[in-house]
């Protein structure tokens, strides 16, 4: 877990500098892509915490939203948001 908290922080810091390069007019357009690449892997990253904290209180039987409606049922944002154990292609 620690690789991964290190990935996260790292992105998150160079996602930050290059906002600011966007945001001072110094930016390459490698460095729009990496900023927009990034922002889209952080962006399903907090999906993918929300829909686990979701599914973690609705076990616990409280009212929270989950987007699973059965075991074979594989929302869109799961499948393409990063949740790979939930691929039933990858899970073969």
């Amino acid at each position: 877990m620690k690789l991964y908290e290190t990935i996260g922080r790292l992105a998150t810091e160079k996602l930050a500098s290059l906002i600011s390069k966007i945001q001072d007019d110094t930016a390459t357009t490698e460095d729009k892509l990496h900023a927009e690449i990034l922002g889209e892997i952080i962006a399903m990253a907090k999906n993918r915490i929300a829909v686990n904290e979701n599914e973690h209180a609705a076990k616990k039987g409280s009212g929270a939203w989950v987007e699973r409606t059965s075991q074979s049922h594989f929302p869109h944002i799961r499948l393409h948001g990063g949740a790979l154990e939930d691929d039933p292609l990858l899970n073969r």
